[in-house]
């Protein structure tokens, strides 16, 4: 250990780190960095007996970067495109505990932060539209307007983010306009783009009347701890985002209505199968491959980039970046069908 270096737990490490950086990031943000760091911080201390940041090396990050990128059943193994945001975060963490002479000032600069080649920083995992029609008209006969039914519903048909679905209030939707209002609600409920993603929506009549009979039917009435009423709830209040992932894995897993398992797994023995390790089943998809099928749905289908871009909340270059999966000759078909027979 340099005698030049104070001291300073891991865990103190990280809290020094989130106060120096609150009112530099958005609230949203920083609760990503809590957790991106909080896994490493974690890692160091339970798997290395790691009680001193002096102690802490290149090797040492290296090593936790290998543990991150394996399946070993802590958690979903990392891409190359998730793994250059985690080590570029803990990179930043690291460069401001050197400030504090946490580690040595040389460390961070020594963290060499992945760059994933251009097809690996657009992922092409998607919920395709025909699994999503038999996943809801399965919901729709045998969940009909569960809070699972009304938030894949939501997803897929706005499309929004978890985290614009669990921010909205009862308020915020207008039956008789058959509107519901997105607002920027920080800190408890902000949206990904902060007050330029407040929008309105108008959903479908059929959408619309699902939303209601949720509303009228299986939503607990429950207050938040803001005393705002939460539009999607739980027995506990308003859900967390990891909630809302969970119920997407579990609808998505093809066993889970009724179709044949096609890893040949055993369902006695599938570890995919409680609801907590749903993520494990390849089939089952997340809600950002929800968002991105439904994009890519919505283009074929012929809907125009700025009303995506709009009702998504999402700019149309990041939309054609990272939204639309659409294969070359299915953009072809797409321009085809602006290009006049007699030109």
């Amino acid at each position: 250990m340099s005698e030049d270096l104070d001291p300073i737990t891991p865990s103190a490490a990280l809290d020094y780190y989130l106060d120096a950086r609150r009112g530099e990031l958005a609230d949203a943000t920083l609760r990503d960095h809590a957790y991106r760091i909080g896994t490493f911080v974690d890692w160091l201390e339970d798997r290395k007996d790691v009680a001193n940041m002096n102690d802490v090396d290149v090797r040492m990050v290296h090593e936790w970067r290998v543990w991150k990128r394996e399946d070993n059943g802590d958690h979903d193994p990392c891409n190359m495109m998730t793994m250059q945001g985690q080590v570029s975060t803990v990179k930043q963490f690291l460069y401001r505990v050197a400030d504090i002479k946490g580690v040595p000032e040389t460390l961070p600069d020594r963290i060499r932060v992945p760059s994933p080649s251009k097809d690996e920083q657009s992922n092409d995992t998607i919920l395709s539209s025909e699994r999503t029609k038999a996943i809801l008209e399965y919901l729709s006969t045998y969940e009909y307007a569960s809070r699972r039914h009304v938030t894949l519903l939501l997803m897929w048909r706005v499309p929004a983010r978890r985290g614009g679905i669990r921010a909205l209030d009862l308020g915020d939707w207008d039956s008789k306009d058959r509107a519901l209002q997105f607002r920027h609600r920080p800190p408890l409920t902000p949206l990904k783009n902060g007050s330029t993603s407040e929008r309105d929506v108008i959903l479908k009549e059929q959408v619309a009347e699902v939303l209601d009979d949720y509303v009228d039917g299986p939503r607990i009435d429950v207050i938040d701890d803001q005393g705002r009423k939460p539009l999607i709830t739980t027995k506990r209040g308003r859900p967390g985002v990891s909630t809302l992932q969970r119920w997407i894995y579990c609808v998505t897993r093809p066993c889970v209505i009724g179709e044949e398992c096609p890893h040949d797994r055993d369902p006695d023995e599938c570890e995919a199968i409680p609801s907590q390790k749903a993520s494990k089943c390849p089939s089952s998809r997340a809600p950002h491959h929800v968002r991105t099928g439904s994009v890519t749905a919505h283009r074929t289908a012929g809907t125009p980039r700025p009303v995506i871009s709009d009702r998504g909340d999402a700019s149309e270059d990041v939309l054609e970046k990272h939204y639309d999966k659409a294969g070359n000759r299915e953009r072809a078909r797409r321009r085809q069908e602006h290009i006049p027979e007699d030109l």
